[in-house]
Parts: C-alpha cells; sequence; structure tokens
C-alpha cells in the first residue's frame, strides 16, 4: 500500500516557471523531483557553465536534496536560479545615483522660475507707462528675447525654453494693457494665446523631452477660450474668473492621471505575461521565453516625464489662482454673487489641499499646498473685512481652536494622513468641497442671480 501511495506521489507533476540570469523557463516535473534536479535541468537549458541554486519567490533557499513536495512547492510556483551574489558598492560622497544624473540642479530651475517672473513683471510695468513708444519697445524686446530663448542648443536649452512663454505674455501684455478697451479677460487671453505661440515654437524646435511646454500649451488654450468667450458673448468678467478657479480645482485631481504614458505594448506582451498566466504562455521550442526586464533608463524616461508633467501641472494651478481668485472677488461686487464667490475660495482651496495629499513628489504638492493656501487666505481676508469687530475676535479664536484640534489630530495619526481612517475621510471631504465648489459657481458667476431677477 505504501509503494502503491509512492508511486501516485512520483507520478503527480508540478508546473514551476524558474527565473534566471538568461530568462524564464517553464518546466513540468515530478513531484518527487529535487531542487538539484530542477536547478540541472535549469543550467542545461539555460547553457549555464555551473549548476545555480534555487530559491523561492520570497528569497529562501531551497534545500537541494528534499522533494519538492516536502518543501512546500506547488503547481504554479516561482522559483529564482540564483548563481551568485553582488554586494552593491556605497556610494561616494557627493556622487549623484543613475537616477540623479538627469535631474536639473536647483539653480538652473531657480534661474528659469527667476526669468520667467521677470518678464511677467517686465510686461507688467510696462503696460502701465505713459508712453506708448516705451510700451511698444518692451514688448519688442520681451518677444525678441522669448524668441532666442526658444531656440535650442546650450547645456540649459530646456529650462530656457520653459521659460520662453512667460516672455510672450509679458510681450501681449505690455503691448494690450494699456489699451483701455479692452477687458481684462481679453487681455489675458491675448497674454495666453502668445504664451501658446512661443511654447508650441519652442516644442518644435527642442527635444522630446517636452511636457512642461505641453502643460503651457494646454493651460494657455484653455485659458484663451475661457478668457477670449467674455467679449464674444458679451458676459461678464466674473464669468471668466469664477471658471478659472473650478478648472484650477479639477486640475488638481486630474493632472496625476494624465502624468504617466505607458506604451500599449509594454501594457499587454505575450513574451512579458505574469508567470501564473499558463493558458497564455507560449509552450514552442525549448520553452524558454524572452527575458522579463525592464530596463532601467526606460524606467528613468517614463518616471521623468511624470515627474515633469505633475510639476508643471501644479505651477499652472498656482498661477491661474493667483490671476483669477483676487479678480473673481473684485468683481462679484453684489451680495449674491460675493457670497458665491467666498464658497467657491473656500471650496477651492479645501479641495486642492485635499488633492494635495495623494502627491508623492514634494515640489508638485508644495505648490498645490500654496495654491489652496492662497484661497483660503484670500476668503479669510475678505470674511475679516467684512465682519465686525464681535465676530472678527470670536472668528479669529475658532480658527486658533480649529488649527490646534487638526494639528494634533494629525501629529496623533502618524505626520498627518497615514491613517486609513482619516484618509477615507479625507476623501469625503475632498469631493464635497469639490461638489460645493462645482454649485458654487453658478451663483458666483452671477447665472443664479440671473434666473432670479428674471422670474421676480
Amino acid at each position: 500500500m505504501s509503494e502503491t501511495r509512492a508511486g501516485l506521489e512520483q507520478a503527480r507533476t508540478i508546473l514551476l516557471s524558474v527565473h534566471g540570469p538568461v530568462g524564464v523557463l517553464d518546466l513540468v516535473v515530478p513531484s518527487g523531483a529535487t531542487a538539484h534536479d530542477v536547478a540541472r535541468a535549469y543550467a542545461t537549458e539555460a547553457r549555464l557553465p555551473a549548476i545555480p541554486l534555487i530559491q523561492t519567490a520570497l528569497g529562501e533557499l531551497v534545500v537541494a536534496d528534499r522533494p519538492l513536495a516536502d518543501v512546500g512547492l506547488e503547481s504554479g510556483d516561482v522559483v529564482i536560479a540564483v548563481t551568485g551574489f553582488h554586494r552593491g558598492r556605497a556610494a561616494q560622497a557627493g556622487e549623484r545615483s543613475p537616477f540623479d544624473s538627469d535631474r536639473p540642479g536647483p539653480g538652473a530651475v531657480a534661474g528659469a522660475v527667476a526669468a520667467a517672473l521677470a518678464a511677467v513683471l517686465a510686461g507688467w510695468f510696462g503696460g502701465h507707462a505713459e508712453s506708448e513708444d516705451l510700451r511698444y519697445a518692451v514688448a519688442a524686446v520681451l518677444l525678441v528675447s522669448g524668441l532666442l530663448a526658444s531656440f535650442p542648443g546650450g547645456r540649459r536649452a530646456r529650462h530656457r525654453q520653459v521659460a520662453a512663454p512667460a516672455f510672450g505674455a509679458g510681450a501681449a501684455w505690455a503691448l494690450l494693457a494699456g489699451e483701455g478697451i479692452y477687458q481684462a479677460p481679453a487681455v489675458l487671453a491675448a497674454c495666453a494665446l502668445a504664451a501658446v505661440a512661443l511654447a508650441a515654437v519652442s516644442r518644435a524646435l527642442g527635444e522630446d523631452e517636452d511636457q512642461e511646454l505641453v502643460v503651457w500649451m494646454v493651460a494657455g488654450v484653455m485659458v484663451t477660450c475661457v478668457c477670449g468667450a467674455v467679449p464674444l458673448l458679451e458676459l461678464d468678467a466674473r464669468v471668466a474668473w469664477a471658471v478659472l478657479v473650478v478648472l484650477a480645482m479639477l486640475a488638481a485631481r486630474a493632472a496625476p492621471s494624465f502624468a504617466i504614458d505607458v506604451p500599449d505594448q509594454a501594457l499587454l506582451d505575450l513574451d512579458k505575461l505574469a508567470v501564473t498566466a499558463w493558458s497564455a504562455r507560449d509552450r514552442g521550442g525549448k520553452g524558454r521565453r524572452g527575458r522579463m526586464v525592464v530596463p532601467d533608463s526606460a524606467v528613468k524616461v517614463l518616471v521623468g516625464r511624470g515627474t515633469r508633467t505633475v510639476t508643471a501641472a501644479a505651477a499652472a494651478v498656482l498661477v491661474v489662482l493667483v490671476v483669477a481668485a483676487p479678480q473673481l472677488l473684485q468683481t462679484a461686487v453684489v451680495d449674491v454673487d460675493l457670497i458665491g464667490a467666498r464658497v467657491l475660495l473656500l471650496c477651492a482651496g479645501g479641495a486642492i489641499l485635499f488633492a494635495a495629499r495623494s502627491y508623492r513628489h514634494r515640489t508638485a504638492q508644495a505648490l498645490l499646498r500654496l495654491a489652496g493656501l492662497w484661497c483660503l487666505g484670500l476668503f479669510a481676508v475678505e470674511v475679516l473685512g467684512a465682519a465686525s469687530p464681535g465676530w472678527l475676535v470670536t472668528v479669529v479664536v475658532l480658527s486658533v481652536l480649529l488649527g490646534a484640534i487638526t494639528l494634533t489630530a494629525a501629529v496623533a495619526t502618524g505626520r498627518g494622513w497615514r491613517s486609513v481612517w482619516w484618509a477615507r475621510k479625507a476623501e469625503v471631504a475632498e469631493t464635497l468641497c469639490g461638489s460645493f465648489g462645482i454649485a458654487a459657481l453658478v451663483v458666483a458667476s452671477g447665472l443664479f442671480r440671473f434666473f432670479w431677477e428674471m422670474n421676480s
């Protein structure tokens, strides 16, 4: 009886996937075979000079002389054929890792940001100049500088090209802001269109790393369409500012979904399927498959593109809110519209701050937090400015108490939102802020008052 049972155990087969230095090998072995038999078969098929060691998927060494059934291996398991061990050397002081070799230094980024701010400020002061010849001269200098910055060449060409659209926006502002016949949304639409034009020129002349320029173009086109529709449809300027605030709020959540673009051949490839997909595996030839190795260069390129896209999108959200949020409060003069504008800024600031917690890139996270705090700061200044002295003291005391409670809860749960319970509550709060923000758009834009006055 025992001999019969031993024969049945020997007849039972196990399907194994052996990962090794030259690829993956699918083996159908009897359950009574040992790890040494599997290693020898892999060495024969892979033409290795020596028989490797067999490890489990978790890195535990499989005893060479014990049957596979006794060590707990079952059909469909993955084992690793190890031919040696490599210990990486410690990085030298000041040495940059391969992943950081293509990252721009902080000086280059700061220089590009400073150049863009200087161009915008030059256009701003040029637009307020009394002399028309001076405005034309400033616009011409900014436009020529932007065109020169868009040309490739040099070590920091990509940073110059990213800053080039700001020169176009500054030139358009210097040329058109001084004219009294133009509305502010129309001037902003012209500035955005000029920035889009220079971004398109830079992208056409530059290299493949153009994620920041793509964000320039997408954001510029959206601003042009929203602000350009105001004079064409004879709408009030607050409609454009309210719509821009809502779009910036939605962009903070939607930007990461466009950050990583994985090619289709990397998503589905019969030679790179999961090792448990036995029905779709190629059984021809000797059963060997190609290497299941993702090149480090491909991973760096993918992560770099996503990082640049997310950072540029967060910067675009901040810039749009810096311009649109104060204009929304300034143009909403009617009490109903002003209440809607305040609620919109409150909800937009909360939604952006909640969205920033899901970002893992520190620069993008900091930019979104600045954008959310900017909206909440404008809301606080507006509310405190309209409040009576008695309400002012009450609001300040309540704000301090709520801030202390929030800080205590954040520290207690492990630096903010690491707790699952708090994360779920943050998701609900973000959804509520976004929903109320979209609803406040109807009031802030004056549409609610328009129907109210029409029916009254």
